[in-house]
Order: structure tokens, then C-alpha cells, then sequence
């Protein structure tokens, strides 16, 4: 996908959330959680990947434990600058409501030496319906896999075992 989701849904004359660029790419990839109070609570999970933030809304939150399964829906694209974004999106707007930051850190691919090769195995994963990383955060700590299930843009977010 690419951020042309992302800006069409926004006014970026009324919004505070970050401009659709791409970024330079990193030596690791980031993961980002925020906790979002739009017409229903939810948690925007989002992974970097090929320049921008594969994104996932999460109803019930991410799982934090072994085995727990949580649905993960699909949504466009974001900057990568969103991955700093903290505020309130105005009334009207699309998401309207406070967005705040509920965990971050780094991820990698499960066996990958860098994060090109954490790309790669990331990317053919989701085109394939399964991927899975360890994520290294302050909250989310340990293997995860994305599963995508039968409908068009939903997931399971599963919180995994690593493999040894």
C-alpha cells in the first residue's frame, strides 16, 4: 500500500497528525502501539515496513500473553512520523478523538541478521497470511504473528512462542 489512503482521508488544514512522507530507511524497525479514543476505543498497532506503518486497529488491545489471540483489522498505511503522534484529531475528522502512545520499541523477523532481512521475511509473510517477529518494547515483549483470517482485512494478533 502507499499513504494515498492515508491523505485522502484527511484535511491536513484541520488535522494535527503528521503529513504523508516516507522516511530514509532505518538500521532497525520500529513497532508502535497507540491507544486511540475514537467512537470506540481501540489500539492502532503498527509496524515499519518499506518506509512506512503497516497498520492494525485492534478492539480489545494487543495480546500480552502466550497464546492469547486478539482480532487486528487492516487499515491504510501511515507516515512514519505518526509513530511520534500524540493529540487530539478534531471533530469531523476522520478518527476523531485522542490518539496516545501505549508502547514502542524495535522489531525483527524471527531469525533475521538485519533489518532488510527482517523486511523481507516481514513482507512475504503478510503477502502469504502469516508473519512473525519479536517485537521489543516496553509492554509488548516476545514473539508475535500477524494471521490473516478469511475476511479481506482481518487478523489475528497472536502472541506466540519464540522458536528455539
Amino acid at each position: 500500500m502507499s499513504l494515498t489512503a492515508y491523505r485522502r482521508k484527511r484535511n491536513f488544514r484541520t488535522t494535527p497528525e503528521p503529513h504523508a512522507r516516507a522516511h530514509r530507511r532505518s538500521k532497525e524497525l520500529i513497532f508502535v502501539v497507540q491507544k486511540h479514543r475514537a467512537s470506540h476505543v481501540h489500539h492502532d498497532f503498527r509496524l515499519e515496513l518499506d518506509r512506512v506503518l503497516k497498520s492494525w486497529a485492534v478492539p480489545k488491545g494487543p495480546p500480552r500473553r502466550s497464546a492469547d489471540k486478539r482480532l487486528a483489522v487492516q487499515v491504510e498505511d501511515h507516515p512514519y512520523a505518526y509513530k511520534d503522534f500524540e493529540g487530539r484529531i478534531p471533530e469531523g475528522e476522520y478518527g476523531a478523538g485522542l490518539v496516545e502512545k501505549w508502547d514502542g520499541g524495535i522489531y525483527a523477523a524471527e531469525g533475521a541478521r538485519s533489518a532488510a532481512e527482517s523486511e523481507r521475511a516481514v513482507r512475504a509473510g503478510l503477502r502469504r497470511g502469516r508473519a512473525s517477529f519479536i517485537l521489543k518494547g516496553g509492554k509488548l515483549r516476545g514473539a508475535y504473528s500477524l494471521v490473516r483470517l478469511k475476511r479481506p482485512k482481518q487478523w489475528l494478533l497472536i502472541k506466540t512462542h519464540a522458536k528455539k
